[in-house]
C-alpha cells in the first residue's frame, strides 16, 4: 500500500510519497534519526505533487479554513488529482486530527507516530525538495501569512468586546484596594489632629474633601465661607457638628509641612474616586451593550466578575449552570472533595442582592436558581441577533417570584410561559423598529423627490438667460447701424 504525505506550507500544498524501506526503518527511532539529515531523508520520501497559493489573499483563506479543520474545493481538486483513485491502494498522512476526519469521507486518512515523524522531517527539508522556491521565499510566505492571519483573528475575535470588561473590572478591583489604602492612611494621619471628625464622618471621600477644607484646626474660620464646608460635607448639620468639634477637639498640634502631606493624600482619594466612578459608568454602558440580560438579572458588577472569570462571554454561555453557582469558589470546592465535606453552595453570584435577601436556609437554593437563570441570560446575551433586556427583567422577575415562594409560600409561573411572553415582547419590538426604519426611508426619499422638483426649474432660467456669441455679434452690428443713422 503506497503512503502519501499532506503537508500544509505558507506558500501553497505539497504531496509527499513515502518510498519503499526496509523494515527496521519502519521503527520510530530509525525514523526519527534518519530525519535529521537530508541525504538520507531524501531517500525515504519524495515530492509528488505541489500547488502554489495564487496570491496572499487565497493563502489567508486555506489556512483559515485548516485552521478550523475544514477542507476546502482547493484542497480536495488537489488530492483527488494527484492521489490514486482507489482508496483502498493508498493512505494519506495527515497531521491534523481535525482536518482528517474531515477528510476521511473522501481519501483514506492516518495520522499516527511515524506519519508525524515525518512530517516533521518534510518541515525541515521542505524548502530543499520543493523546486523554484529558496528557504528566503517560504520565510517571507510564512512571515506575511502570520501578519494577515492574526489580523484577520483579530477582526473577527467574538470575543473583543469581552475584553474591555475584563479590564475594567481589573482596573476597578485595583483602584478600591488604593482607594482604601490611601483613605486609611489619610484617616490616622489626620486623626493625630483632629481625632473627633473620624466618628463624625464615615465617608472615606468625604473624610477627604473635609480635611482639605479644613486643613489646620485652630488657622480655620468657619464664618469666612461657610459653604466650602457644607459643599464638601453634604449637610448644614454635619458641618455645624464638625463646627463644635472643632472648638472642643483633643486633638494634637500640626505643622505645615505635614498638612501638605496630608492634603496631598486627600487629593489622591478624591482623584482616584472620581476616576472609579466614570470606569463605573463606563462598565454599566458596556455590559449594556455586550451582555444586557445577564447585566439586567444579576447587575454589572457581579456579571462582569463572572465574564471576566471565565475568560470571556462565549466561554460563560458553555458553562452549566452547576458550575456558574461556584464559579470563583474553586479552592473551597476542591479543598472539600479532598476532605469530603460539605461542597460551596456559591462562589461570585453571592454578591448578588438575591442571595443577601434570601433567608440562612434557602441561600443555596435560590443560588442554584439563580445560577440557572444566569447560564440562561448569557447564552441568550452570546448567541442572540438582537440585543434586549426583555428576556433579563422576566429572568430577574422569576427569581424575584422564587424569592416569594421560599418565603411565603406562593406558587410561581412556569417557566415556558415566562419565555414566551418574553418573545412575544421581542417581537413586536422587532415590528417597531422595521416602521420606524421604513418611515424615516420614505421621509428621505420624499426630501430627495422634493430638492430634485425644486431644482430643475433654476436650471431652465440659467439656461434662458445664456447669449451665445452669435447673438453677441448681431447685437453689435445693430448698435453700430443705429450710431451712423443718428
Amino acid at each position: 500500500m503506497m503512503q502519501f504525505l499532506l503537508f500544509e506550507t505558507a506558500a501553497g500544498y505539497a504531496l509527499f510519497q513515502k518510498n519503499e524501506m526496509e523494515n527496521v526503518a519502519q521503527a520510530e527511532e530509525e525514523v526519527q534519526a534518519r530525519v535529521l539529515e537530508f541525504a538520507s531523508f531524501s531517500k525515504m520520501v519524495s515530492l509528488k505533487a505541489f500547488s502554489p497559493f495564487k496570491d496572499a489573499e487565497t493563502a489567508l483563506a486555506e489556512v483559515t479554513a485548516i485552521a478550523n479543520g475544514e477542507a476546502s474545493t482547493d484542497l480536495t481538486a488537489f488530492l483527488e488529482a494527484n492521489l490514486p483513485k482507489k482508496k483502498k491502494a493508498y493512505q494519506l498522512g495527515v497531521y491534523d486530527p481535525e482536518l482528517g476526519k474531515t477528510l476521511s469521507d473522501q481519501f483514506n486518512i492516518s495520522h499516527g507516530q511515524s506519519v508525524k515523524e515525518l512530517l516533521r522531517g518534510i518541515r525541515v527539508h521542505h524548502a530543499k525538495m520543493v523546486k523554484g522556491l529558496s528557504d528566503l521565499d517560504f520565510e517571507k510566505a510564512r512571515l506575511g501569512l502570520g501578519h494577515s492571519y492574526s489580523r484577520n483573528k483579530m477582526q473577527l475575535d467574538p470575543n473583543r468586546q469581552d475584553k474591555p470588561i475584563i479590564n475594567t473590572i481589573a482596573l476597578l478591583d485595583n483602584l478600591d484596594k488604593n482607594i482604601n489604602t490611601f483613605a486609611m492612611r489619610v484617616r490616622e494621619w489626620y486623626a493625630w489632629h483632629f481625632p473627633e471628625l473620624t466618628k463624625i464622618v464615615t465617608d472615606n471621600v468625604t473624610y477627604a474633601k473635609v480635611a482639605r477644607v479644613v486643613r489646620v484646626r485652630d488657622s480655620y474660620n468657619a464664618d469666612a465661607n461657610p459653604e466650602e464646608l457644607n459643599e464638601a460635607c453634604g449637610s448644614e448639620d454635619v458641618s455645624k457638628e464638625i463646627v463644635k468639634a472643632m472648638k472642643i477637639s483633643m486633638g494634637q498640634d500640626i505643622i505645615e509641612m505635614d498638612m501638605s502631606n496630608i492634603d496631598h493624600f486627600a487629593d489622591e482619594v478624591i482623584k482616584l474616586s472620581a476616576m472609579r466612578l466614570s470606569l463605573h459608568t463606563y462598565l454599566k454602558a458596556k455590559m449594556n451593550l455586550v451582555a444586557p440580560n445577564l447585566c439586567t438579572l444579576i447587575g454589572e458588577i457581579v456579571g462582569a466578575r463572572l465574564i471576566s472569570h471565565a475568560g470571556s462571554l462565549t466561554n460563560l454561555a458553555k458553562y452549566p449552570a452547576s458550575t456558574v453557582q461556584i464559579l470563583g469558589a474553586e479552592k473551597a470546592l476542591f479543598r472539600a472533595l479532598k476532605t469530603k465535606g460539605n461542597t460551596p453552595k456559591y462562589g461570585l453570584i453571592f454578591h448578588s442582592t438575591f442571595i443577601g435577601r434570601a433567608q440562612l436556609k434557602n441561600k443555596g437554593r435560590i443560588s442554584r436558581y439563580l445560577a440557572n437563570k444566569c447560564s440562561i441570560a448569557s447564552r441568550i446575551d452570546c448567541f442572540s441577533e438582537e440585543a434586549t433586556t426583555v428576556f433579563g427583567e422576566k429572568l430577574r422577575d422569576q427569581v424575584e417570584e422564587r424569592l416569594t415562594f421560599l418565603s411565603e409560600g406562593t406558587k410561581p409561573r412556569k417557566n415556558l410561559d415566562v419565555m414566551q411572553e418574553a418573545i412575544q415582547e421581542v417581537q413586536k419590538q422587532i415590528r417597531k423598529k422595521k416602521k420606524k426604519g421604513d418611515k424615516k426611508k420614505a421621509q428621505t426619499e420624499a426630501n430627495e423627490g422634493e430638492e430634485v422638483v425644486e431644482e430643475a426649474p433654476k436650471k431652465r432660467k440659467k439656461t434662458a438667460d445664456v447669449v451665445t456669441p452669435e447673438d453677441a455679434v448681431v447685437e453689435k452690428a445693430s448698435k453700430k447701424k443705429r450710431r451712423k443713422d443718428v
